[in-house]
């Protein structure tokens, strides 16, 4: 290593030597999956990474694509942050989406609604049926006063995570807006109190959106902020995206409600430009 550091010929040969080295964490270059659902031919898709306990990742998704993602072992949560992607301006409004739907709990049937009365996404299956629209995510101050033992030190958290990601677009702290969290929930009781679901869970679980608009996606694998163990905790998260169909008039979950339908017809009048 005291070569490679004091000779440059030898930390190039020693950079280049790292060329197809393949880890349990990283994007998967150019992209491949061997459990696509039938019907999506390999060309089709665009994106294939898994995402480290930790981490987080930025992608832009074109409106109609399909985002699989999977909990690998049974402790992800994955915050996601959405922006138009040619307005980012207009982003996720969690308030909205649960307001507007009547209903607070995430599932398969579901729209993420953007500040604009507009569909983001919708989530075509879901069979983890533990998300969460009111905690939004760590930051590093409630993360180090959490796990630190003897000493206060820093823990990877959400908010700085999402931070990054929206940083690579340009964009700063004022642009980390509240987000959802996938794969672990909360339940508002009758009391008003929130119980966190947080598991462990049964490896595998999945959740497969549908984009509606042209989308920047920011997702962050940390903790969840009402995780109430007394370790930092967070698992693989995998995320798998192919290009599909615009969502038809005749669409079952465009059309389940009144409500959902006139955001449904924002996002096609947006399109109609």
């Amino acid at each position: 290593m005291t070569d490679v550091l004091a000779n440059p010929f030898a930390a190039r040969d020693h950079a280049r030597k790292q060329g197809g080295t393949v880890v349990e964490t990283m994007p998967v270059l150019p992209p491949k999956a061997d459990d696509l659902p039938d019907g999506v031919a390999p060309e089709a898709l665009i994106w294939e990474e898994t995402i480290a306990g930790g981490g987080y990742s930025v992608h832009r998704l074109n409106r109609g694509a399909r985002l699989r993602l999977i909990d690998l072992k049974g402790d992800a949560c994955a915050s996601l942050q959405l922006f138009n992607a040619e307005m980012p301006t207009e982003r996720l409004n969690v308030a909205d989406t649960v307001k507007v739907q009547w209903n607070g709990y995430l599932g398969e049937g579901k729209l993420l609604l953007s500040d604009m009365g507009r569909v983001l996404m919708s989530i075509l299956e879901d069979d983890a049926g533990t998300h969460d629209c009111f905690c939004g995510t760590s930051n590093e101050e409630l993360s180090t006063a959490k796990y630190s033992k003897d000493e206060p030190r820093y823990f990877l958290n959400g908010r700085d995570r999402l931070l990054q990601g929206v940083g690579k677009h340009g964009l700063s702290r004022k642009d980390v807006h509240p987000c959802v969290n996938l794969f672990k929930g909360a339940r508002i009781e009758d009391d008003g109190a929130i119980t966190p679901e947080i598991g462990p869970f049964e490896p595998g679980r999945s959740v497969l959106l549908r984009v509606e608009m042209d989308l920047m996606l920011v997702v962050a694998n940390c903790p969840h902020v009402m995780d109430p163990r007394d370790e930092w905790i967070s698992t693989p998260l995998r995320a798998t995206a192919w290009r599909g169909p615009i969502t038809p008039e005749d669409d079952s979950i465009r059309n389940a409600t009144p409500e959902g339908l006139r955001a449904y017809l924002n996002v096609e009048d947006y399109y109609r430009r």
